[in-house]
């Protein structure tokens, strides 16, 4: 990550995203330091960079490695933070590559559906809770609002909730990573009513 790219990036969608009158609730929520994930509903293509600008902390998002072969834009997303994963390889490769991130005591990204959902009906995954236990970090749950229709110049708002954690000492077991990953999702559903809903 390029320190100063990331934050003139951040300065600028700052400045863009004003004219939607994005609303930040809950960045006191973020922790200051350490390994941190950041999971968020994911609704529009808007999502990242809002939660980007509005996070305190620099997030970093993992990215299909082919992107980082594309002239320009491979040196651009790396600049902004992104790390390259193999979807082709053993997921347990993107797992250790993404807590090699965490042991650094930087911030990830997360969209636990995998994918937009744009109707709730996306089930969502537990590689959440996974990094939260083989990187020793806390989730914060977030949830973007008003990005599905983003061309109307709806507000935005960008909501972080308290942090989640695993039991600690130990390795979690397997109910334990379904019930927080439940815990995760559930804690990002409730989060637009405490900004006023959609």
């Amino acid at each position: 990550m390029i320190d100063w790219l990331y934050d003139a990036a951040k300065l600028s969608l700052g400045v863009i995203f004003k004219l939607w009158r994005m609303r930040v609730f809950g960045a006191g929520n973020v922790p200051a330091t350490g390994p941190l994930i950041v999971a968020c509903n994911h609704i529009s293509y808007f999502d990242p960079p809002l939660l980007g600008t509005a996070c305190p902390r620099r997030i970093r998002y993992m990215a299909k490695s082919s992107l980082f072969k594309i002239p320009i834009l491979g040196p651009l997303i790396r600049g902004f933070g992104a790390y390259p994963v193999d979807r082709t390889g053993t997921p347990m490769a993107a797992v250790r590559r993404s807590v090699e991130v965490l042991r650094r005591g930087e911030v990830i990204g997360i969209f636990p559906e995998g994918t937009r959902n744009l109707d709730g009906t996306v089930q969502a995954r537990e590689g959440v809770a996974l990094l939260a236990s083989l990187g020793k970090a806390p989730v914060v749950p977030a949830a973007v609002v008003g990005t599905a229709r983003a061309g109307r110049f709806r507000q935005f708002k960008v909501v972080f909730g308290p942090a989640l954690r695993l039991p600690p000492g130990r390795k979690a077991t397997r109910e334990e990573l379904a019930n927080f990953t439940d815990q995760v999702m559930q804690a990002i559903r409730k989060l637009p009513e405490t900004a006023g809903g959609d």
